[in-house]
């Protein structure tokens, strides 16, 4: 009983606690089943690992500050039929946050952007890596801020360090000068060394604008197109899907009658 208490306290003292927690429990198992030393201590540290890799998992979720954890699964490829399901299985392989490529979903507000992006952010998160998840207007206050209490070059860490990086929201807002430099200095910064998955429903025809430079928007589609899997989604609004499904029915406008 001491031999056991002294292990224990070993356990503790070398930051394995769900092993030092778990080892009367373990210790019983393996008597009643008849385990070697080895499948005794393996399952042991198993269980460790486990605890250990749940831990982290929450952790990392909870700093990609994901706006909510709609699954892949969740998708419904039916009701977009302009997306090919098997891209977008090929993408949830996570084969190109491994060769730092990015993914740019085009379309139209309420067709699904978000959820894809979230989609392949949280098989990110599940593989064990770093995820950080923000809206392009949040992004640039947060740069912006940080460029003005003078700690900017310390806050890009946030947006450089994760595997996979979700700019979402492309579109909403028209960037000035410094914004829109700063957009393209962290495109260009995560240039094949981090994944971007960025949302717009803007045509990139159209960036020349949103960015108010076009020699700028130019050089920042080259470095984020390079290495990019591009998916357009052209579709109905999952809010109409919503409507169908309760019975509602949209009604067309009244159609005026001519004059005379």
């Amino acid at each position: 009983m001491v031999e056991l208490e002294h292990t224990r306290s070993l356990l503790e003292q070398m930051g394995l606690l769900t092993a030092a927690q778990l080892l009367d429990a373990q210790l019983e198992q393996s008597l009643h089943s008849q385990q070697t030393y080895v499948q005794f201590l393996h399952d042991l540290l198993s269980s460790e690992q486990q605890e250990r890799q749940r831990k982290s998992r929450e952790t990392r979720l909870k700093l990609a500050r994901m706006p909510h954890h709609k699954r892949l699964e969740e998708f419904d490829f039916t009701f977009q039929p302009s997306i090919d399901k098997r891209q977008i299985e090929e993408l949830g392989t996570l084969a190109f946050v491994a060769r730092n490529e990015n993914v740019i979903f085009l379309g139209p507000p309420g067709v699904g952007k978000t959820h894809l992006s979230v989609g392949l952010a949280l098989r990110a998160l599940d593989a064990g890596m770093v995820v950080y998840y923000t809206t392009l207007s949040r992004l640039i206050g947060d740069l912006k801020k940080a460029q003005t209490q003078g700690h900017l070059e310390r806050r890009w860490r946030i947006y450089l360090r994760p595997a996979l990086l979700v700019i979402d929201e492309v579109g909403y807002m028209q960037l000035n000068r410094q914004e829109a430099e700063l957009l393209f200095r962290l495109i260009s910064e995560r240039y094949e060394h981090g994944s971007v998955i960025l949302t717009s429903n803007k045509y990139f025809s159209d960036w020349g604008e949103l960015l108010s430079d076009n020699v700028l928007a130019t050089a920042l589609l080259d470095r984020l197109l390079h290495h990019a899997h591009v998916v357009n989604i052209r579709g109905q609004t999952y809010r109409l899907r919503d409507r169908l499904k309760a019975g509602i029915q949209t009604v067309p406008p009244a159609t005026l009658p001519a004059d005379g």
